[in-house]
């Protein structure tokens, strides 16, 4: 994606199933839980780049001894900084006392971060927030086992007031408005109050405070915890917990916003965002890993007892698309067929606007995610080219001659790596005069690839501000002297903003929305932004359920042709000599493609929960106001 675009988050969370020493002589370490937690998040790091948390709860420990570690890094390479403070810790530990290397009691004993449940967590730090106290797990800390806490989600709330306001209700002093902490506090108060209840009863049949503790744990009903906490929880989550005694649990919004699999045999269970990490890690194969049901949470007893429980009713499945066109690692069996799918789909639309010339076209792709949609696209283009090979041969007959038969098939779609990406570049200069030239070169082209008059098609997953193609991408593409550039976008238009946990918080940010405006100009409509204002403004203290989303208004007068003609127009630099044309997936193809991942807020303004519809209008209300701050 040349826009870059942030998305929180990835979660891992490990139960072993066995005692450590079963580990340790079946792989050869006792560490086995944390090496595949480190490959885990390693393999997630496509989640999240900014900040990198792990913590780990070891089963059955005595009174005084450290049960609990967690470690958090928002470093340049957060991830292996963690390990590498983890390993230093076991190395250390391992020189020191060199009789601790076949004695895995007592490395459990002395040694951190070596547990039977373990949880970690990679994120990107959106709104400039990325110091370390914004890295996962977060930790809530009580003298009873039972009432610590430990949390690290994929999530956004889009309600955070009104979670907020219910923990003051409650009489609790929350040290911050931050969804994480909201959502931590809302579940370790019915935990407080659960661990509470079960005392006073476990009191009244005759045990003793002692005593009463391991049969606490037993007794804990999760689940209930859970269906209190995220009762009025209004967003898009996959949250993560352990608990100080060893229960474990993940839980899932009732629509399936965010993604959650899971794998579980004798010997572990294993939950992580996306599938192909655990089919990775663990070398299982596709179908032996699960998705969780949207509503549900997966939740893993002291005990090993592992169950599945219906928290929240769920509502009509809105999983994430952005995850199918972009997030999600393309090595899943399904997103690499739904990404080529994407590919194939938009071609007939590409095909107009090179009016079916495919011998003076060049096809590519901005690198690198947009490789497998960029498959798609050619092996269609090659479909398109076999049926009309087919037609030419048959039309001539018995009549045909070798040399024309091989100019026939010596026809093929054109296909160079126009566009390569220079990682290793900094735009480290802040006056934009100079900071210009410099994103401007981003970017890098193979020379000759393309011959002058020719058509130049590139696609790209989705063109969200359109910053990058404006200063660098086309400028560059220019200089290959061709006569036409089609930039395809796999994903439709993105038009309105996520409050799910995707960093697209602001309509202007947004190049649909601009071309809108210049539109609405153009046509001396102004008038209908003001009207959409004032009916967003009447609606600022309705209750979620009866807001309407009016930005759809927005939109509404124009096509998508021409809004998407309108971008062309926008990011053509001024002294571009190619004619530029933007090509957008339709929503319809969307759909065909990713059938199962129907979340399509972002493109259509149809979100899945009421708060979406306030958090829209939110931020129609900061554009026409000038405010430049997120709506939730």
């Amino acid at each position: 994606m040349s826009d870059a675009i942030k998305h929180e988050c990835g979660i891992s969370l490990i139960r072993l199933l066995k005692p450590l020493e079963y580990y340790k002589e079946k792989y050869g370490t006792a560490f086995y839980g944390v090496n595949k937690m480190y490959l885990m998040m390693e393999k997630q790091h496509n989640r999240g780049q900014d900040g990198a948390g792990f913590a780990s709860i070891k089963l059955d420990m005595e009174p005084g001894e450290r049960y609990m570690s967690r470690v958090r890094s928002s470093q340049q390479q957060p991830i292996q900084d963690i390990f590498k403070q983890i390993n230093d810790r076991i190395n250390s530990a391992l020189v020191d006392s060199p009789q601790l290397w076949d004695d895995v009691a007592q490395q459990k004993k002395e040694i951190p971060y070596i547990g039977e449940l373990l949880l970690g967590h990679v994120r990107y730090g959106t709104f400039g927030k990325n110091s370390i106290e914004s890295v996962h797990p977060f930790l809530r800390q009580n003298n009873w086992m039972h009432r610590n806490l430990i949390v690290a989600g994929n999530f956004n709330m889009t309600n955070v007031d009104e979670l907020f306001g219910s923990l003051i209700e409650l009489g609790q002093h929350p040290k911050e408005m931050a969804d994480t902490i909201t959502v931590m506090e809302k579940i370790g108060h019915f935990l407080d109050d659960a661990v509470a209840k079960l005392y006073k009863q476990i009191k009244k049949e005759g045990f003793n405070k002692r005593e009463a503790s391991p049969i606490i744990a037993e007794r804990l009903n999760v689940a209930k915890v859970l269906r209190k906490a995220a009762k009025n929880w209004d967003g898009g989550y996959a949250m993560g917990g352990l608990l100080g005694h060893g229960d474990a649990f993940l839980l899932r919004d009732p629509a399936g916003i965010r993604p959650s699999y899971y794998y579980q045999d004798d010997e572990i269970v294993v939950v992580a965002s996306e599938r192909p990490v655990i089919q990775t890690v663990f070398n299982v194969k596709y179908e032996e890993v699960k998705e969780l049901d949207p509503g549900n949470a997966i939740i893993i007893k002291k005990n090993g007892n592992v169950s599945f429980e219906e928290i929240l009713t769920p509502t009509e499945r809105k999983a994430c698309s952005f995850e199918r066109i972009y997030f999600s690692r393309g090595s899943d069996k399904e997103i690499y067929r739904e990404r080529k799918m994407l590919g194939k789909l938009v071609f007939p639309e590409i095909l107009k606007a090179i009016d079916d010339n495919l011998t003076d076209t060049v096809f590519s792709y901005i690198p690198n995610t947009a490789e497998t949609s960029f498959l798609g696209m050619v092996k269609e283009a090659q479909n398109y080219l076999n049926n009309k090979k087919e037609e030419q041969i048959l039309a001539l007959g018995n009549t045909i001659t070798k040399e024309q038969l091989h100019k026939i098939l010596d026809v093929r779609p054109r296909i160079e790596k126009v566009a390569i990406k220079d990682a290793k570049l900094r735009t480290f200069i802040t006056q934009d005069s100079s900071r210009d030239d410099l994103v401007a070169h981003v970017y890098d082209i193979s020379y000759g690839s393309v011959k002058k008059n020719d058509n130049l098609v590139i696609i790209d997953d989705s063109i969200v501000r359109g910053t990058t193609l404006k200063k660098s991408i086309l400028r560059m593409l220019d200089r290959l002297n061709p006569k036409k550039i089609v930039v395809v976008s796999s994903a439709p238009q993105i038009r309105y903003p996520d409050c799910y946990g995707i960093d697209m918080a602001k309509l202007e940010d947004f190049v649909a929305f601009k071309a809108a405006l210049e539109l609405h100009k153009d046509h001396n409509t102004t008038n209908k932004i003001e009207e959409i204002y004032h009916k967003c403004v009447q609606q600022v203290n309705s209750k979620d359920k009866d807001v309407i989303n009016y930005v759809k208004e927005f939109y509404e007068p124009f096509s998508q042709e021409e809004i998407s003609d309108k971008i062309a127009e926008i990011l053509s630099p001024k002294s571009i000599g190619a004619e530029v044309k933007v090509i957008y997936q339709t929503i319809d193809n969307l759909h065909i493609a990713c059938p199962n991942n129907l979340g399509d807020w972002y493109f259509t303004g149809d979100y899945p929960t009421p708060g979406g519809n306030r958090v829209v209008n939110r931020a129609f209300i900061n554009f026409f106001e000038g405010k430049n701050e997120r709506a939730y």
